[in-house]
């Protein structure tokens, strides 16, 4: 039967296990399904997040379980992407749900050989919440605010829309506005204590913060975007588990396809499966208002809106967190869209930035 644990730390067994399995294994092309090698589990990253439902609720409700079959599935929780990229990148953990600036960062900086995103999850869902007083961009000269880590998706929406907004930041925390990357149930905290004035969060700890913490949305940043629709979570898969074990992959993007469409199918029981997980993960559910907040400003799909993406780089770029590079090669949506096409479904675009 295939089982779920939750991994919380990189061993060096794991790592030399990983480097094993690599060298193991001749590579298959992914677009084929085949596989060269069998392997009994892929390791799986994701964020106690509402942007991370799909994770959250196919691990619930045994949806990659279901498509895996023999193939293990294994867990580990992260904050931010940064540090998901880091275990990717260790070869620790084979695939992550993620936000697209680091995938795009981690891609660029290997060259294109870390990793390739294979399918969207989530749009939406971020914002800039601010304390009593501040009412418009004016009124944030001096403050301080907070981001989930540097460079995460996040961090670089905000670092971005205060260099719009005439602000100069660095990435030492310097500028005349301060962006202090924090964790999460730090940053509520720290807000609640009066010592942030600020943070550009996703969901749930926006919602958090203003049913919690008595904040207010000064910029939801699905204003910024075309119709409202900017990727905040992707399936990233490490390129050499792709191209070693497609079939793998495939029956995950089977079950994270499956997470989604429950959701669709599920409104009135997704808050409780989505709050039930992040309890497991946090200790503490969500109140009530505060899920359901949460789910009205996130769509779920598993298109990753790639062109976003050449936008997202220079956004990288300008908020000083990102190198430049060509990012073409960064998709390889084939597998997911021979499922799509498998069921009369309408397949999606990788914008001519890889392959679809």
């Amino acid at each position: 039967m295939n089982t779920i644990r939750t991994a919380t730390a990189i061993t060096t067994l794991g790592l030399v296990a990983a480097m094993m399995a690599g060298c193991a294994s001749a590579a298959a092309d992914p677009g084929s399904g085949e596989t060269s090698a069998p392997v009994d589990e892929v390791r799986l990253g994701y964020f106690a997040n509402v942007t991370h439902a799909p994770a959250l609720v196919g691990l619930e409700e045994g949806l990659f379980e279901d498509a895996l079959g023999d193939v293990d599935v294994t867990t580990q929780v992260f904050n931010a992407g940064p540090a998901a990229i880091e275990a990717l990148s260790a070869g620790a953990i084979d695939a992550t749900y993620i936000g697209p600036n680091p995938s795009i960062n981690t891609f660029i900086q290997s060259g294109g050989a870390s990793a390739r995103i294979v399918a969207g999850a989530a749009t939406g869902g971020a914002a800039l919440v601010v304390r009593e007083g501040i009412d418009s961009p004016d009124d944030l000269a001096g403050t301080t605010l907070a981001s989930p880590q540097l460079g995460n998706t996040q961090d670089v929406a905000l670092r971005k829309w205060l260099a719009d907004e005439g602000f100069e930041t660095d990435t030492s925390g310097g500028g005349d506005v301060q962006v202090t990357p924090t964790e999460n149930a730090q940053t509520l905290t720290l807000f609640q204590q009066g010592e942030l004035d600020g943070a550009w969060l996703p969901e749930p700890w926006v919602s958090r913060l203003v049913l919690d913490a008595g904040a207010h949305v000064l910029q939801d940043e699905a204003d910024l975007w075309e119709d409202g629709e900017f990727p905040t979570t992707v399936l990233l898969v490490r390129k050499e588990f792709l191209d070693e074990h497609p079939d793998v992959v495939a029956a995950l993007l089977k079950g994270h396809e499956a997470a989604v469409q429950w959701i669709a199918d599920n409104p009135d029981e997704a808050p409780a499966v989505i709050n039930g997980a992040i309890e497991k993960e946090t200790g503490k559910p969500l109140d009530d208002a505060v899920i359901e907040r949460a789910l009205e400003h996130v769509t779920f799909s598993v298109d990753p809106h790639a062109d976003t993406f050449e936008t997202l780089v220079e956004n990288g770029i300008e908020a000083g967190t990102q190198k430049e590079g060509s990012i073409e090669g960064l998709f390889d949506l084939r597998l997911l869209n021979k499922q799509l096409e498998a069921e009369g479904e309408d397949t999606v675009s990788a914008s001519g930035l890889g392959e679809d």
